[in-house]
């Protein structure tokens, strides 16, 4: 995936400004900075959901229109309706509609990948239960089931690890590496400047404009954090500075 000279305006204010970035395949990539910095607008932006306002997303290079096979899309759990009355496996089997066609229903094969699917994120026992009776942990892990099913190349997932319990995190993070040593590309919105210098290989530091991007080891530095959160640093846990030393 690579972006060049990307913008996009919200009322004519920039939300994001001439970002730059060549992810290469393979790769787990942490999208890191402060609120309203941009992070889920750069995915929307990149999946096509939102207009930009300068600049082009390519993916395979191609536009992402056409290759939207490719890519799966994780979202924030707070856009979903979780009240709505589907099945753990019907959450599941939406992953495969791009790949029936229109009025085509589910095959033995794709209810297949589907089970598959849930039994790696450790949720086939689910199967039947209301997507709305499952913990927020839960569901997010059914969510990644549902982007599994898709059998894509390039994922962007919106914040996988926000309000999971520590078994769940440990499970995201352990399923995504195994992705990227499948030769998989994972672009990931993440917050906790804790765990990014540990879960990622490829960091994009974000504040409106690309403040830094590249191998994690290069970009995980004080002055990067400094630039990249200006005065927010001074709430942010010792621990993260503190993290620095370690990748170095």
């Amino acid at each position: 995936m690579e972006c060049h000279d990307l913008t996009v305006t919200y009322d004519r204010k920039p939300v994001l400004y001439g970002i730059d970035c060549c992810i290469p395949a393979g790769s787990l990539v942490g999208v890191l900075g402060p609120n309203g910095a941009g992070k889920s607008t750069l995915l929307k932006a990149a999946l096509g959901l939102i207009p930009v306002s300068g600049g082009y997303v390519e993916m395979f290079g191609q536009p992402q229109g056409k290759v939207s096979r490719r890519v799966g899309y994780v979202p924030q759990r707070e856009s979903v309706d979780w009240d709505f009355p589907v099945t753990v496996m019907d959450v599941v089997l939406m992953g495969r509609y791009g790949r029936l066609g229109l009025f085509r229903r589910p095959r033995k094969a794709d209810r297949e990948i589907a089970e598959r699917s849930l039994e790696k994120v450790q949720m086939l026992g689910y199967a039947d239960r209301q997507i709305g009776q499952l913990s927020g942990g839960q569901q997010q892990r059914v969510f990644l089931a549902r982007a599994l099913a898709q059998e894509c190349d390039l994922y962007l997932m919106d914040e996988p690890f926000a309000a999971v319990d520590a078994a769940t995190e440990r499970a995201v993070i352990g399923l995504l590496r195994e992705m990227r040593e499948s030769g998989k590309t994972v672009l990931v919105v993440h917050h906790d400047l804790i765990t990014a210098p540990t879960y990622f290989d490829r960091l994009l530091l974000l504040n409106l404009r690309c403040v830094a991007y590249g191998l994690t080891s290069e970009v995980w530095t004080p002055e990067n954090l400094h630039q990249t959160y200006g005065g927010q640093m001074t709430v942010l846990s010792e621990l993260a500075l503190q993290s620095v030393a370690k990748v170095h």
